[in-house]
């Protein structure tokens, strides 16, 4: 094992003096004991972490049951809705910083495994990086989603706030009944309430067999969540014992799987981030293309809020991700994962217990699944959650409203500047422009409250789990590298065609050319770690590719 270094030769005697001044007993150095890490991003900040401590416990349980040494840690986390407007900058590249802190703590101190106890939006895919990265055996441990307050017969949840904000700069609601509505909002423990990123990027580490069966869905107060915490401790020693690693489980197949399940639930937009960062750790090439030729190929099973009716805690009751599995068997490729278990035995052995919330291939709510990849003239790619559209604006044209910062359009709105029909498109947002990609719930949420049915929004920003409408997202370049979206002027004609996947600026490539000869990125404050990632990504995509 990797910790007998620490456990059996004479030079690491003072190191076993620090480890016991720490709490380890003579006891815990036996050769046949793992040293197994606990990566625990706690805090008491964000409502999917506030639970994490105690699932910590039945891990740490787990793992002394099984005959292992845990050994704990603190990750950090960022809430991207409390982050939302405010200082959204650097909760993308906290993903990295979650990825090396792992790196940090399980290579300096010798472990042989280690779980990941997670929940939100970069925390599960940064701990996902460091599985692919380090390549020691690993289990994934998300905490589960919150579930909505039911009110008069309405879900109420958290990211309903964001709408309000709409209505209040539409002049539809005043600030009062706004505020009236936070207590009905507040839902307790877990990540919110449907398949927003959190869920998307717990989905995706359950198909990618990196999570226990059921973990992805199983609400953050069940008694099963508890459940899947212990059997998580137990199982990261079998792994260890075993030699499995993350990358036997993460192979080109699982991550196909992970995409073609995330298409048929209609996930995040931010999967498309996430997953080539996952697969390059892992030492695999996943090309943005890859999300839209599965897409075509694979029906939308699933309605979850944002775009549908149902939340996660729905998805569980019909079966959750094995019941999705269980649908589009015929199409995974078989794979192992940390159950002992491969993905079609998973598959095999589910039953959909609600035809309804997870719909049976030859009755899909769409055709296709929920990622579109658009390129043309503004880009070399773009990317909208189409399942989330209304059918009447999937082909659009209209003249663009140019800002650059989310407050300005917020005035944009109330002042009533913004008209049906405009193409709202908010440049330099991008990884090195903003720098750090900021989500842009606050501009697509403002837009919605505010009662417009035919607005689009463009931007080389990123959106929210919770957007919904024709919102595209990723565009690249990006303004601040050259991107063409960058030239796009107040009354410029823009051409939407989602079915064609096509995204155009009714220019020709003369006059793009001349406006890019003259484009002046807008003047940004940066802190240290902001100049730094800005740096990492000048010349690069979003996706960190060179174009």
């Amino acid at each position: 094992m990797r910790s007998d270094i620490l456990k059996t030769r004479i030079e690491t005697l003072p190191h076993r003096a620090l480890l016991m001044s720490a709490g380890l007993k003579k006891e815990d150095f036996d050769p046949d004991k793992p040293f197994i890490g606990i990566a625990n991003s706690y805090n008491n900040i964000i409502p999917g972490h506030i639970h994490l401590n105690e699932l910590t416990e039945l891990v740490k349980k787990g793992i002394r049951d099984a005959g292992g040494v845990p050994l704990e840690w603190g990750v950090p986390g960022v809430c991207d809705g409390v982050a939302m407007y405010v200082e959204m900058r650097l909760s993308l590249p906290s993903r990295e910083h979650i990825a090396d802190n792992i790196e940090i703590m399980t290579l300096s101190h010798s472990l042989d495994g280690w779980v990941g106890v997670t929940s939100c939006d970069k925390i599960t895919p940064g701990m996902l990086m460091a599985a692919g990265r380090l390549n020691i055996p690993a289990i994934i441990l998300t905490g589960g989603p919150m579930k909505a307050n039911v009110i008069n017969g309405k879900r109420r949840h958290p990211i309903e706030g964001f709408g309000l904000v709409g209505q209040v700069k539409a002049g539809r609601i005043t600030e009062q009944e706004a505020e009236a509505q936070l207590p009905m909002m507040a839902c307790g423990a877990g990540s919110c309430v449907g398949l927003y990123t959190a869920n998307t990027m717990a989905v995706v580490s359950e198909v990618l067999g990196m999570s226990v069966s059921g973990c992805a869905t199983t609400p953050a107060i069940d008694p099963r969540k508890r459940e899947q915490a212990y059997e998580t401790g137990k199982k990261i020693v079998g792994l260890v014992r075993k030699g499995i690693r993350p990358r036997d489980i993460m192979t080109q197949d699982a991550f196909e799987n992970a995409i073609r399940v995330d298409m048929s639930m209609g996930g995040s937009t931010n999967a498309v981030l996430h997953i080539p960062a996952i697969a390059r750790e892992a030492g695999i090439d996943i090309d943005v293309t890859m999300f839209d030729s599965i897409s075509r190929q694979t029906p939308h099973l699933c309605s979850i809020i944002p775009a549908g009716p149902y939340e996660m805690a729905d998805i569980d009751q019909a079966g959750g991700v094995p019941a999705v599995l269980k649908r589009l068997r015929d199409a995974i490729k078989d794979s192992l994962t940390v159950n002992g278990l491969s993905i079609k035995d998973i598959a095999d052995q589910a039953e959909v217990l609600d035809a309804e919330v997870i719909r049976p291939l030859d009755n899909p709510y769409h055709s296709e699944g929920g990622i579109a990849v658009l390129q043309g003239n503004i880009g070399h790619s773009a990317v909208i959650k189409q399942t989330a559209v209304d059918p009447e604006m999937l082909r659009h044209s209209g003249p663009a409203k140019v800002f650059y910062t989310e407050k300005e359009l917020l005035d944009a709105i109330e002042a009533r500047r913004i008209q049906e029909g405009d193409v709202v498109v908010l440049p330099f947002q991008g990884p090195a422009g903003a720098p750090g990609m900021p989500e842009m719930l606050t501009p697509t949420d403002a837009i919605k409250g505010a009662g417009f049915k035919k607005v689009a929004l463009i931007t080389d920003g990123r959106f929210s789990g919770a957007t919904t409408g024709p919102c595209i997202g990723h565009v690249e370049m990006e303004a601040f590298n050259g991107g063409a979206i960058g030239v796009i002027r107040e009354g410029d004609i823009i051409e939407i065609d989602v079915p064609n996947r096509t995204l155009n600026l009714r220019l020709n490539q003369e006059e793009i050319a001349r406006r890019l000869s003259s484009i002046q990125p807008p003047e940004r404050s940066l802190t240290p770690l902001l100049e730094s990632y800005r740096k990492k990504f000048i010349g690069l995509n979003c996706y960190g590719k060179k174009p």
